[in-house]
């Protein structure tokens, strides 16, 4: 009658339905999320409409707000307490005891003016000058053991923090099986490497005089003044004080230390080049000088025989030391 025929009529209609279903299936997911979305925005609001559903909402923001205001009050607390003992710098007493050295004050005094007179005296056979023999002197009595006690101290602290991580993990493993939190310290105690194994026998020991566990293990960032340790404590003190999931809080520290021991590989391969060629370049001109006096001792005696050469060599003493420390600023990294 119009010119189509029944046939293209439902060629047509055929067609127009699998556009539709195509169509339809590719907005399926979309039409499905947004329903759902009204479905629960509806029961959200339907909750929050009726009075008891009201005060449920209160009491869990309360609650939130209240378990927020408590972890900042004690991040602050804490926060002061490690800056009134970071004040001042530690002593030679503290850094002894740091470095698990088991000598008393009085000891480290006497070792250290036996050091400075042997020095003055060797100093004097071979140069034959007394100011000079003063000079060592000083330096091995108040300089020498110092610097033993800071590598000491430095050396104890690296096997430290290679081995705190391993003695977090025992600890999350042992409070997720229901061990209360002594017995894991206990087991680390037992079980774990020096310096980890020494530094928690003083946790317990502190315990068992009666002094809180909060404040038994913040006095381990006393003994042991690293990052990872303060971590610790804040850890511990934080769910002491608000409650939470220590097995959870813990592993999660476990977590933060292994990635900073990572950065900190990563930072020491990146900066190897580096402080290889800053000794290359410190060493260098001794290497230099020793090789010319091998070879031509009359060419370069003349800079330790004529005053000239003395200042010569007391200036350029002087910068090669100004370099080592510009150059040890530059590749040395603290994070």
């Amino acid at each position: 009658m119009f010119g189509f025929d029944l046939t293209t009529l439902s060629f047509v209609g055929l067609v127009s339905l699998a556009a539709c279903a195509v169509v339809y299936t590719f907005l399926f997911d979309r039409v499905s999320n947004e329903k759902n979305q009204e479905k629960r925005v509806g029961r959200i609001k339907s909750r929050h409409t009726t009075n008891e559903g009201r005060a449920k909402a209160h009491a869990r923001v309360a609650d939130a707000t209240k378990r927020r205001q408590s972890v900042q009050s004690s991040l602050k607390e804490l926060e002061e307490r490690n800056k009134k003992k970071n004040s001042n710098k530690a002593g030679i007493k503290e850094k002894i005891r740091q470095a698990g050295l088991t000598i008393s004050m009085r000891q480290f005094v006497i070792m250290s003016v036996i050091v400075g007179i042997v020095l003055m005296g060797l100093t004097y056979v071979v140069t034959g000058k007394l100011l000079v023999a003063v000079a060592a002197a000083v330096v091995g009595g108040l300089g020498l053991p110092r610097w033993v006690v800071n590598f000491l101290k430095k050396r104890r602290m690296g096997k430290f923090t290679e081995e705190f991580p391993n003695a977090v993990d025992v600890i999350v493993r042992g409070v997720k099986a229901g061990l209360p939190l002594n017995d894991c310290l206990g087991i680390v105690a037992a079980e774990a490497k020096e310096p980890v194994c020494s530094e928690f026998k003083k946790i317990l020991e502190t315990q068992n005089m009666g002094v809180p566990m909060t404040e038994a293990i913040q006095k381990l960032f006393k003994n042991v003044p690293l990052t990872e340790a303060n971590f610790f404590g804040i850890v511990i003190a934080i769910q002491q004080g608000a409650g939470g999931n220590l097995s959870e809080a813990l592993g999660n520290l476990s977590k933060v230390l292994r990635d900073r021991k990572k950065i900190k590989n990563k930072i020491k391969a990146m900066s190897a080049e580096a402080k290889a060629s800053a000794m290359i370049i410190g060493a260098l001109p001794l290497i230099v000088a020793l090789l010319v006096y091998l070879t031509t001792p009359s060419y370069i005696m003349t800079l330790f025989t004529h005053p000239t050469g003395h200042i010569i060599l007391m200036c350029s003493a002087v910068w090669m030391g100004i370099g080592c420390m510009v150059m040890r600023a530059m590749i040395n990294f603290d994070f």
